[in-house]
């Protein structure tokens, strides 16, 4: 996971058009794909088609928001279009960190023109929220059963009339696994009103049997369940013309010759054009749970999923082949991952560790404003709440982060983490002489081991925070942007339409021989050698100076300088100006 620390940050901006990533694609525009089709941590998938349209949803753990629903039209193409869950249930017991507890695998299903997300926690029970629209506003979530240990439930409206629900047990608190129970819902779908019959026990051939999805074709009822566990197990399906069973077993597909370990437990899917289709995930360790698609068919009321080369009955997955046939060629497109925070909402790639807190963030319409929140004395970052993260977009990749950074306390920091068990981050951080840049690790953070900080520089900046603008504000760029251009287009953020060129005059009567007004954004451009020589600067490197008129805003970018002797050229900016124009200013130092 990225995440992000305290401060005021913007990532590479977002197009209006479809979000293609640069780092991963799985279309490969030539009426191919490749797998994964989701090179990212989305758990335990399910999938269904509604109409030309198909939508995904996966397992979120204490992720916030969670169930994430992922949109195609095509199978290969996909994006993030919302959650289900915008805080989680118990509100209190999610209110701190909860890794690996939470949502496990969920399951889709559209029903007299409604959504229903069925959906564990292990150890709460199994938990019922529907939708009319696929965007929500999607029901409180109900508890269909409570109990420990019940996981991976899956809906079947029969067509006798019937509701059944399929689930497995998690050993870890029911204290047995390895087994899939069918039982009755009442006919709303929100309640269990039996105790279930054991229709397969795994303990012999099938290990850690879990993840059961059900369908029923041409009189059959199937379950699809993984077996195995997770890194390394096979796909399994169980059919039988009674609910209840007996069921004969078969696997469909392992991993055989092919390079994807563990291929098992998704989503069946067909298409408008009769296809059949198979999403699975893929455990690649730290790094998630990526999403796969085979193809299927059927051969005597037996699914056969991926490439089955030898005509046995089991497939094994492939890495490439042909897109679906869904009738017609769609655009392009990815989730995604930069994000400007230009709107008033965040992007929908980003969750908290838990339910967050309204104060921990703010979108300004231009920039999102995180701040720092108290927490008790910990040793590392792994239970701390008011952490803002991201999934992984591929395995090679680089992510870039603009930010203001204002303390006001000893030890207040911002920055950019891979976070996870292990992890690592690069960050501003508040000391009693200065703000200092430091690169800090942490191994076995699950463990409770401390962090291994490295002290990188000294930014040299004194004085980083003073209260709001107030007739003034002094911005200074450090030497790593050495463009005067770029100081150009900072300035146009501080537009005012109330500047006019009679202000200009007015202002060029008290301060002699300004030599430029530029009145398509109402700036006031001052070359650098004549403010060099109205401040008695020589000797000193400085590309660009530009002043607002109404505001007095000076922008200044330094070529060369650094550190201490920023601050003093700061400080000799403000009093210069203060002096000219005869108005009180209030600096505001910025690091980009």
């Amino acid at each position: 996971m990225i995440f992000l620390l305290t401060g005021s940050v913007g990532f590479a901006q977002q197009k209006a058009q479809p979000y293609v990533s640069k780092v991963w694609v799985a279309d490969n525009g030539d009426g191919t794909y490749k797998n994964p089709v989701i090179n990212a941590d989305y758990s335990d998938p399910d999938a269904i088609r509604v109409g030309d349209d198909f939508y995904l949803i996966a397992s979120s753990f204490d992720a916030v928001p969670g169930l994430p629903i992922l949109h195609s039209k095509d199978l290969v193409n996909c994006s993030i279009i919302g959650h289900a869950l915008l805080r989680q249930p118990p509100f209190d017991h999610f209110s701190v960190t909860q890794h690996g507890n939470g949502v496990w695998a969920p399951a889709i299903r559209y029903h007299n023109n409604e959504f229903y997300i069925y959906y564990p926690d292990p150890d709460y029970g199994i938990y019922l929220t529907k939708a009319k629209n696929i965007l929500g506003p999607w029901s409180d979530p109900v508890l269909v059963e409570e109990g420990k240990g019940l996981i991976d439930p899956c809906p079947l409206w029969d067509d006798n009339g019937n509701v059944y629900l399929v689930h497995a047990l998690a050993g870890s608190r029911a204290g047995i696994k390895s087994i899939i129970l069918v039982k009755k819902l009442n006919a709303a779908g929100d309640k269990v009103i039996d105790n279930g019959v054991l229709v397969y026990d795994g303990h012999e051939n099938d290990p850690t049997i879990e993840g059961p999805k059900i369908y029923k074709r041409n009189g059959w009822y199937y379950i699809f369940a993984p077996a195995g566990g997770v890194p390394t197990g096979w796909q399994l399906v169980f059919r039988s013309k009674n609910i209840y069973g007996p069921y004969e077993r078969k696997v469909v597909m392992d991993q055989g010759k092919s390079a994807t370990n563990g291929p098992h437990q998704g989503a069946w899917v067909n298409t408008q054009s009769g296809e059949d289709w198979f999403l699975h995930f893929q455990d690649k360790g730290a790094y998630g749970r990526v999403i796969h698609l085979q193809p299927m068919k059927w051969v005597n009321d037996w699914p056969v999923i991926g490439i089955d080369k030898a005509n046995t009955g089991k497939g094994e997955p492939v890495l490439f082949y042909k897109k679906p046939n869904v009738g017609k060629t769609y655009p392009v497109e990815t989730s995604a991952e930069s994000d400007e925070f230009n709107t008033t909402t965040l992007g929908l790639q980003w969750q908290w560790q838990t339910n967050p807190k309204p104060f921990w963030s703010f979108l300004t319409g231009s920039s999102l404003r995180l701040y720092s929140y108290q927490i008790d004395s910990t040793k590392n970052y792994w239970e701390v709440p008011n952490i803002l993260m991201q999934k992984f977009p591929a395995e090679e990749f680089s992510a870039t982060a603009k930010l203001n950074f204002m303390p006001r306390l000893e030890g207040e920091k911002t920055g950019l983490m891979i976070m996870g068990a292990d992890y690592a981050y690069l960050s501003l951080v508040k000391k009693a002489d200065g703000i200092y840049l430091q690169y800090t690790t942490c191994t076995q953070a699950d463990k409770g081991k401390p962090e291994t900080e490295q002290e990188l520089e000294k930014m040299g900046i004194k004085q980083l925070s003073i209260k709001a603008i107030s007739d003034a504000v002094i911005k200074i760029r450090t030497s790593k942007l050495p463009d005067p251009a770029v100081i150009g287009n900072a300035g146009s953020f501080f537009k005012n339409p109330e500047i006019t060129e009679q202000h200009f005059l007015q202002l060029q009567n008290n301060f002699a021989n300004i030599p430029h007004y530029h009145a398509a954004n109402q700036r006031v451009k001052v070359p650098a050698g004549w403010l060099i020589e109205q401040c008695g600067w020589k000797g000193k490197k400085i590309n660009d100076v530009g002043v607002h008129a109404m505001q007095a805003l000076v922008l200044v970018n330094f070529g060369g300088a650094k550190g201490e002797e920023i601050f003093q050229l700061a400080m000799k900016i403000i009093q210069s100006v203060q002096e000219k124009f005869s108005i009180t200013l209030t600096p505001e130092v910025n690091i980009f």
